[in-house]
């Protein structure tokens, strides 16, 4: 079996809101109207601190799909000040998002053990606030949210084959652009900045899912202790140590880029590391000159560079069962789900959408009566939920 990127369509069902006229969809997607109407027709269970457990009509699998997000919509209305990565995030909200993340992991788990026939990910994009609101392809919903979506393995190997050449697996001409030209320093980076027990550096081979072949080239590591190692909380610290390794690396590298010879960026958080490893650098310097002189010569390259901090950051279960945490760069118009090879084409069929959704539904309304018993939040009860029969807690 070729080992190569795989598309699959799946149904979904539109959204009831007409969008108003005057205004772009994803304008209106980040309203507070809009995330009012996710949570009535959506949601499926919230907490005091805003966190927002709901399914992903619009989504990406058949088999399972939900997501976490930081419902910020009331109490921050402008969308350029809402938290777009975990770091931006409350202390005590981080805790709660990080219980319910090892509870959903481990439910996924325990629902699919048989790693030869289904993919379970876990992962985190960021929403960049920097971004202007009419750029094709920014986020709908611009505040952070996790992604949980099991695949089944059989019908990747049935899927038709994706085009390699899609800009949403290549990251626009920057699909890792560290991991490809300045491996070493971005490797030494991270071995030297990151203080890890936990979380165990790995090979590029044993991290691949063998049916798509990606992630290619990323920096990732093996979860000892598999998923119990998720309840303790030197994980999650560690797990927050890798994004802040990659926005350290990212600030400081499209920091050179847009002006030469800049300052070490304001409030990195391993400053000694950024000037040893990088800012002395020459191979990294080398690398940041190429980009600058492209982006000066070539308006189309360079209106595509996020100069922000843009990643999506996984768990995921590779093919040996073992847990495996990797992070990219993020680009227009990719999801999350590229990152390991699968390209979700979603379609408006509101009756295909239908027939897999009681399924789907039975598995999370199971999964809320777990966060429910860890006194994770409480139900989201409304009318649409009744009418589907769901019996609630």
């Amino acid at each position: 079996m070729q080992a190569t990127p795989r598309e699959i369509t799946v149904p979904y069902r539109p959204i009831p809101l007409p969008i108003p006229e005057g205004i772009k969809p994803n304008e209106f997607f980040n309203s507070a109207e809009n995330l009012h109407d996710l949570v009535q027709n959506n949601g499926l269970l919230h907490t005091p601190e805003n966190l927002l457990l709901y399914r992903k009509a619009l989504g990406h699998s058949r088999e399972f799909d939900t997501s976490i997000i930081y419902n910020t919509s009331k109490c921050i209305l402008d969308p350029l000040g809402r938290p777009s990565r975990r770091t931006q995030v409350p202390d005590q909200v981080r805790q709660i998002w990080n219980r319910m993340n090892q509870i959903i992991i481990s439910f996924m788990l325990e629902q699919y053990p048989d790693p030869d026939k289904w993919l379970i990910l876990a992962g985190e994009a960021s929403l960049d606030a920097t971004w202007p609101l009419t750029s094709p392809g920014v986020p709908s919903i611009r505040m952070l949210h996790n992604h949980f979506i099991v695949f089944s393995k059989e019908e990747l190997r049935q899927a038709k084959l994706a085009d390699p050449n899609n800009p949403n697996l290549t990251d626009g001409d920057q699909h890792s652009l560290f991991a490809e030209h300045i491996p070493h320093v971005y490797r030494e980076f991270f071995a030297k900045a990151l203080d890890l027990d936990i979380l165990q550096s790995v090979d590029r081979e044993s991290t691949k899912i063998g049916v798509t072949g990606y992630p290619q080239g990323l920096p990732s590591w093996e979860v000892h202790g598999g998923v119990a190692a998720l309840q303790d909380i030197r994980f999650w610290q560690e797990y927050d140590m890798v994004l802040k390794g990659f926005l350290d690396f990212y600030r400081t590298f499209f920091g050179q880029v847009s002006t030469r010879n800049t300052p070490m960026p304001k409030h990195v958080y391993f400053p000694e590391q950024v000037e040893q490893v990088l800012l002395y650098n020459n191979d990294f310097l080398k690398t940041v000159k190429k980009v600058r002189d492209r982006c000066i010569k070539d308006p189309k390259y360079a209106n595509s560079i996020r100069w922000q901090p843009a990643f999506k950051q996984l768990i995921y279960r590779n093919d040996e069962g073992k847990l495996i945490v990797t992070i990219s760069q993020n680009s227009v118009g990719n999801a999350i789900t590229e990152l390991l090879g699968v390209v979700v084409n979603r379609v408006p069929d509101a009756d295909g959408y239908a027939e897999i959704e009681p399924k789907l539904l039975e598995k999370l309304f199971a999964l809320r009566e777990r966060l429910v018993e860890a006194d994770l939040g409480v139900p989201i009860e409304n009318q649409f939920w009744h009418e589907q029969g769901a019996e609630m807690p």
